[in-house]
């Protein structure tokens, strides 16, 4: 397929050649505004362009790769959208499939808004650095699966412990100190913007701007399930995320330590009233909060590749679905990930992909003007 880049007063940049899996990059030289155009005339010809457009205009920025996608369909005998094998237009199995793919990021946003709400719940904390809990996870599985040629399943298990260990310091020896000073809530979260700054310019430094892949499960071939073609590689991925997302549910209801993390995130006050270590469960939580985002992190850069910027990118859809399902709620974070996760998707039946993610931008404003304490939240009276 032939792409051309030009600036956008349309001054020509380059003109390339993608490979045989439709992938291609240019390199340039200042960041800025460019519009990318793909020849339809290059297509195969059962193919077409979804939607119809064959330009793009994205927003290029210093640092940070931009990814420009072409969504194409086939075409039939007479050049209109070909029907599936059940007989049903080709939108009802876009549609699926957009749902399936739906399903999956909701997972993936879920287990990063789990440890988000949970840390909100037990300290108030809203931490904008957790996107960058998530980054953390993927670059360490990537440093322990690239260089030191380790397979990406013990690796990604080494990537969680290690971030989980890193949590823990973190609340240890940073947020504890903080909370024993009486630092504010609004203070926290200030500084915690300043730690995402810090951390996302270290990931920078430290692992460059270029976009990365592990050294397993880049290219495999779909199978097809009714109307969704999946890769095994996310079969098994949403079955790790829902397993894990099943059983932190489950010691939340079942065991001491979730009981107590409940009861810390429902009054602390009373809870320390009550003989609960209250420094200890919120250290518990930090260690699983870093952990459990540290292994969305992984799941993310199996889905697509790695780049130091994907936990900022994943941050406004972690908010989305914990604002929508309540806030300080670990079962409300669930739920409301997994809305966002299906509405991000299945809205680009009828937006660009460019602009899905202002479904959660609007996710944030309505919930926040009709139902402030989210689905699973509860009406709170100030005064």
């Amino acid at each position: 397929m032939k792409i051309v880049v030009t600036t956008e007063s349309g001054q020509p940049v380059q003109e390339t050649t993608s490979d045989a899996k439709g992938t291609w990059e240019v390199p340039i030289d200042k960041p800025g505004a460019y519009k990318v155009t793909l020849d339809p005339a290059s297509l195969p010809q059962n193919m077409a362009i979804r939607g119809g457009s064959n330009q793009r205009t994205p927003t290029v920025y210093e640092g940070n790769p931009t990814t420009v996608l072409f969504a194409l369909q086939e075409k039939g005998a007479d050049g209109a959208p070909a029907p599936d094998e059940g007989g049903g237009s080709a939108f009802w199995q876009r549609a699926a499939q957009l749902t399936f793919e739906g399903f999956n990021l909701g997972l993936i946003i879920a287990l990063a808004a789990l440890g988000l709400s949970l840390i909100y719940g037990t300290t108030g904390l809203t931490n904008f650095a957790h996107g960058e809990l998530v980054t953390l996870g993927a670059l360490l599985a990537y440093l322990i699966n690239v260089p030191f040629g380790l397979h990406i399943i013990p690796a990604a298990v080494l990537a969680v412990i290690l971030a989980g260990g890193l949590g823990y310091a973190q609340d240890r020896f940073f947020w504890g100190g903080l909370r024993k000073r009486g630092t504010g809530i609004i203070a926290a979260m200030i500084i915690s913007i300043g730690v995402a700054l810090f951390l996302r310019n270290l990931f920078l430094i430290l692992f460059g701007g270029e976009t990365q892949a592990f050294a397993q499960y880049n290219a495999q071939a779909g199978l097809q399930i009714g109307p969704i073609s999946a890769t095994p590689k996310n079969l098994v991925s949403m079955g790790v995320e829902l397993a894990v997302l099943i059983i932190v549910g489950i010691a939340l209801l079942r065991t001491r330590t979730g009981k107590a993390t409940r009861a810390v995130a429902d009054n602390p006050a009373l809870a320390a009233s009550s003989g609960i270590n209250v420094d200890r469960i919120i250290r518990i939580v930090w260690t699983g909060g870093g952990a459990i985002a540290a292994l969305a992190g992984i799941m993310l850069g199996l889905s697509q590749n790695l780049k130091f910027t994907m936990g900022q990118e994943l941050l406004l859809l972690i908010f989305a679905g914990v604002t929508l399902g309540g806030l300080g709620t670990a079962f409300g974070a669930l739920v409301g990930s997994i809305i966002v996760g299906l509405f991000i998707q299945v809205s680009t039946l009828w937006v660009p992909p460019e602009l899905k993610n202002v479904g959660a931008l609007a996710i944030l404003i309505l919930v926040l003007l009709f139902r402030p304490q989210g689905i699973l939240g509860r009406r709170e009276r100030i005064g």
